[in-house]
């Protein structure tokens, strides 16, 4: 395999094993680690013939560069994408999302354990090698980004036209001429596209969708939230409008 990351901690390494998102090539658990976790990871590991390995404290901490990893490492492979028409094919109302220019991974991950926790269908992202992050990605998330269905778009306008077509309208936050989250309809079949703290949605491309959504604020406060938290502000209140009676 010639590109190889590292994912730390069960968490992470139970996702990726359990969701099949990459392939995994070796398990490293220090040697004095023993509970319900490691046996899962064992027995999993065995059933998938995914070597596993007992090593040494320092060995571990070598492979991680750090210690919060907990006892347990992986050696994996690139994530596995679906394609853009397997994306919510099957849902009558699919709330995706697209989250673009997040330069931060610990903001990306967390943005991604917000939007998987509130039911959302699928993310889209664009063309990226997070091959170096992938581990603070799903240490982030919670081992969110190796859980939900995943595809690439080359552009922001494509993964939009695309998801057009089907039938979603396109969401952003901006802040002219949008309506508060709690006015709008987020029930629809619905595409939110996210940006990151530096760069945001070009204004173009905010101008042309069906739905800019503004987050209240209880204060006089001039100033944007930040990414994670405004996604799952977001994601939230999509989940709400779909539980309420």
């Amino acid at each position: 395999m010639t590109e190889q990351t590292l994912l730390e901690g069960f968490i992470s390494v139970r996702a990726a094993l359990k969701a099949g998102s990459r392939p995994i090539e070796r398990i490293a658990i220090r040697a004095n680690k023993w509970d319900r976790g490691v046996a899962w990871l064992e027995r999993a590991a065995r059933d998938a013939g995914i070597p596993l390995e007992r090593v040494s404290a320092d060995d571990i901490d070598a492979l991680a560069g750090g210690s919060t990893h907990g006892g347990i490492v992986a050696q994996v492979g690139p994530r596995r994408f679906v394609a853009l028409d397997d994306i919510a094919r099957d849902c009558p109302a699919p709330f995706v999302a697209m989250l673009d220019g997040i330069e931060d991974p610990f903001n990306f991950g967390q943005a991604v354990r917000a939007l998987y926790a509130a039911g959302a269908d699928g993310l889209i992202v664009r063309p990226r090698n997070w091959l170096s992050a992938a581990g603070v990605v799903a240490r982030a998330s919670a081992g969110a980004s190796e859980w939900i269905p995943t595809a690439v778009a080359e552009t922001v306008q494509d993964a939009a036209d695309h998801f057009r077509a089907r039938g979603l309208a396109v969401a952003v936050a901006a802040r002219n001429d949008a309506i508060p989250i709690y006015d709008a309809n987020l029930t629809v079949p619905l595409l939110l596209v996210i940006g990151g703290e530096k760069r945001g949605i070009t204004r173009s491309f905010e101008d042309q969708a069906d739905l800019r959504l503004a987050i209240p604020y209880g204060s006089a406060f001039d100033q944007s939230l930040g990414t994670a938290p405004a996604t799952a502000i977001l994601a939230f209140e999509v989940l709400r409008q779909r539980r309420r009676p």
